[in-house]
């Protein structure tokens, strides 16, 4: 994988980390958010703010 996808992938994580923190969302079941993959801190940002407008 190149080092510009990867960074790409961790600044796009990070910034889900904080809106999720925002949320008040730290962990999920027994794993921390940085221990997500970005997959599933979108679908858990996403099931979070689907019903927010």
């Amino acid at each position: 994988m190149s080092k510009i996808f990867q960074e790409a992938i961790m600044l796009k994580k990070n910034y889900l980390i904080k809106k999720l923190i925002k949320l008040g969302v730290y962990k999920k079941g027994d794993q921390h958010l940085y221990e997500l993959t970005l997959t599933q801190l979108e679908e858990e940002y996403a099931a979070l703010t689907k019903n927010k407008v």
